[in-house]
């Protein structure tokens, strides 16, 4: 990374669904299983949850190509799945997405306390998602009717490219006249969030409690003994890790520190290039 002097966090980039909104991202993952389930496509939680962050007509694609998913397809259809299947399905999730999705709007707990007391430090607030734009027009005005509002949302239709490309991420830094990336954190709940946060350059940070990675409901984080909680967030830390995150926290009440923490390890890069 190339530091210029006195350089400190500019931007936080955040994902919506599973980081800021929608506890472990239910709406797109119930949507999912609904529309495969109609098309005699049975998955599970954990395959359905793979590729979430990725542009959904991606995702689709990545559903069926999955070993569960190609089998299933032939075996029910007697033929592979082709770009029409995609098509057809796409349009049943965009149509079952929109008439749901702003009930699955509602931020997380601990986002708007979060994200305003990092407003108030003078950190600009970008975000990018999978959703398309018209979907967004749903969730962003319940969203900010509840505290949470970002300063620009880019969409995969806006850049034509969706994570683990760090277009969307780019767009956030030319709308809020930001760079060099290295003043710049991705924060999300998935693997492709890490990914899209380092493929521009950027800090990468995941979180843990209501993440799609971790992939476990409010109830279910609530309801779970400890031991094996523990287990599941440490083999979830482990993933995003894998994904190139500088840093994982357990909730985005710790991300304020996890800042400080990314400013102090710019400060050294600093130090050690004079």
């Amino acid at each position: 990374m190339n530091v210029k002097k006195n350089n400190k966090v500019q931007l936080i980039v955040f994902d919506w669904a599973g980081t800021t909104v929608d506890y472990a991202s239910s709406a797109p993952g119930t949507v999912f299983d609904r529309i495969f389930t109609l098309a005699g496509i049975h998955l599970t939680r954990e395959e359905i949850n793979g590729p979430m962050g990725m542009e959904k007509k991606a995702h689709i694609r990545e559903l069926l190509s999955c070993e569960s998913g190609n089998r299933q397809w032939q075996q029910t259809y007697g033929r592979p799945w082709n770009e029409d299947d995609v098509e057809n399905l796409y349009e049943q999730f965009e149509e079952a997405l929109y008439q749901v999705v702003v009930e699955y709007s509602s931020p997380i707990p601990g986002v708007v306390e979060t994200v305003n007391g990092l407003k108030k430090q003078g950190l600009k607030i970008g975000s990018t998602t999978g959703y398309t734009s018209q979907m967004m027009e749903q969730v962003i005005p319940k969203a900010a009717a509840m505290g949470y509002s970002a300063d620009c949302v880019v969409t995969p239709d806006v850049t034509g490219k969706s994570r683990p490309t760090p277009f969307m991420l780019f767009e956030c830094m030319r709308q809020m006249n930001v760079y060099p990336p290295c003043t710049v954190v991705k924060v999300g709940d998935t693997a492709l969030d890490m990914m899209e946060g380092k493929n521009g350059g950027a800090w990468s940070i995941g979180i843990l409690k209501g993440s799609n990675l971790l992939g476990l409901t409010q109830q279910e984080y609530e309801n779970m003994d400890q031991e094996n909680l523990e287990k599941c967030k440490k083999e979830a830390a482990k993933r995003y890790r894998e994904a190139g995150a500088d840093i994982v926290i357990d909730s985005i009440l710790d991300l304020p520190e996890a800042i400080l923490e990314i400013n102090r390890r710019l400060e050294k890069m600093e130090e050690a290039v004079k």
